[in-house]
């Protein structure tokens, strides 16, 4: 088993579906309630550095286990996409005056559901190209 397979195939679907959904639903939603506030053109750097991190810490955490002893998949995958996401969702809606509880219910549900396919077919991926 590689672990650069398991990080690109992990990295590459969450990427490819957080593209997609930032630009159909995500994107026209914050604009909605807080589009004075985003920036334009996004600041790369720090989006990078979260999604590298962030895909690190699951393939660390949930994907490698899952491959290495059989252990849990979805469940632990998408506990930390809810709460990660989750995290950033309800402090913002607490202490940003226009954050909007549609906004923490669809990044949240999103973030849990993302994390969660993206381990599943990142270790999916892995298992095919590695036996």
């Amino acid at each position: 088993m590689s672990f650069a397979t398991l990080y690109a195939a992990t990295a590459a679907v969450f990427l490819i579906l957080d593209a997609i959904m930032l630009t159909f639903v995500m994107k026209p939603l914050f604009t909605r309630h807080i589009g004075p506030l985003l920036a334009e053109p996004i600041r790369v750097f720090p989006a990078a550095a979260f999604y590298l991190a962030y895909v690190g810490g699951l393939v660390y955490l949930v994907s490698l286990p899952a491959i290495r002893t059989g252990a849990p998949l979805l469940l632990p995958a998408l506990v930390i996409g809810l709460m990660a996401y989750g995290t950033y969702e309800f402090t913002s809606w607490a202490v940003m005056r226009d954050w909007h509880w549609t906004m923490v219910l669809t990044d949240t549900t999103w973030g849990g559901v993302l994390t969660a396919f993206s381990a599943w077919a990142g270790v999916s991926i892995t298992r095919m190209i590695h036996g």
